[in-house]
This record gives structure tokens, sequence and C-alpha cells, in this order.
């Protein structure tokens, strides 16, 4: 990781006050499987203290951790609804349970593909769009080099620490981490620590 660091440090003068100020890269992984995959929609567009009670709801109506398909689809949706998930996110959830037990998504060979080809594996499951599978990309399979540009955050921080007028389009967000390469995934963490602590900027 220092080597990280260093090179985000030497590249990017504007990051590397940051990487100073927020101190050691300490994100969490979590296991590259189809729980971690089920939690990622569970947090979509909610806030991560209502998404973590519901989740709890699941694990235990589920009585499975970690959770497996085949607990996820002995659920019935009306049971998954009472447990404070959304109609769409109950069927997003039932259909990637459903793939995984047939085979048609296989957690297991994902380490052996690039990352282009794990978003056209995973984005076939209605409700896991490209924003899910950076997040996947990133926290589970510990992907060095991804740029989430459909992330909120880092198109906050982008705004803040690069002094844009309105949040950053794509390829505005792709022209400042050119010089990332090939940390993305290091200096994007960097960019959500970067709105925590806004008076000590």
């Amino acid at each position: 990781m220092k080597k990280a660091l260093n090179h985000l440090k030497k590249a990017d003068p504007v990051l590397g006050a940051i990487i100073e100020r927020v101190g050691p890269y300490t994100i969490q992984y979590r296991e590259p499987g189809f729980p971690t995959l089920v939690r990622s929609i569970v947090y979509q567009q909610l806030s991560g203290k209502a998404a973590a009670t519901i989740l709890g709801r699941v694990l235990a109506a589920a009585k499975a951790d970690p959770l497996t398909p085949e607990a996820i689809l002995k659920l019935r949706p009306a049971k998954m609804r009472t447990l404070g998930l959304s109609q769409q996110k109950v069927t997003y959830i039932r259909e990637l349970a459903r793939m995984t037990r047939d085979g048609e998504i296989v957690f297991e060979k994902l380490p052996e593909l690039e990352d282009a080809e794990i978003i056209e594996h995973l984005t076939r499951v209605k409700g896991v769009g490209v924003w899910t599978v950076h997040m996947f990309l990133m926290f589970a399979l510990q992907r060095p080099n991804v740029l989430p540009v459909g992330d909120l955050g880092v198109r906050m921080g982008m705004k803040k620490v690069y002094g844009f007028a309105e949040l950053p389009k794509p390829a505005e967000m792709e022209k400042i981490a050119a010089a990332w390469h090939p940390w993305c995934s290091v200096a994007s963490w960097y960019m959500w620590r970067s709105l925590e602590n806004e008076g000590a900027m």
C-alpha cells in the first residue's frame, strides 16, 4: 500500500494533501460472494443505519449467516416486504438468489475475470447496476484500479477538492483520475474520506 500512496502523492499533489490529512488507508474488505452482493442491493439508496437494520432482519428471517440463495428463496416475497425491503429490492434479491442457485451467476469464477468481464457478468441480474459492481470490485474483490464514476460521494469529493462548480461528469472525473492509475480505488477511498471532518480542511 505504501507504493500506492507514494504514487498518488507524487502524481497528484492535491490528493497528496488529502492523504496526509486523512492518514492511513484503512478500507474494510468483505467476502466476494453472494451475501456481499445481497448486502449491496439492500444498501442501495438508503442510509447506512437504515440498511443495516433491514439487513439484520433479513439475516434473522432467513436463519442463515452467511446468507445462501436457498435461504432467500425459502422466504415468501410478502415476508421479505415486512422486513423493510421495497418491492423492487425483493425482486432483485430473489432474482440474484435464483440465478446463483441455477449456476447462471458463479461467484467462484469472478477472481479469474477482468473488471469489465465481472461488470458484464453481474449486471445481468436485474437491480445490479454498474455502481453496485464497482463497489463489489473495490470492497470484495479488492481490485486496486476502479473509478466509480456513478458514485455520489466520489463525485462530491472531487467537486470539493478540485473546485468544480457542479458535480463532475464521468469524462471530467476520468481526466483527473488519469494521474491516479493504477490505484483509482485507493484514490476514490480518499475522496470519500475527504468529505469527513469538513472543518479540518
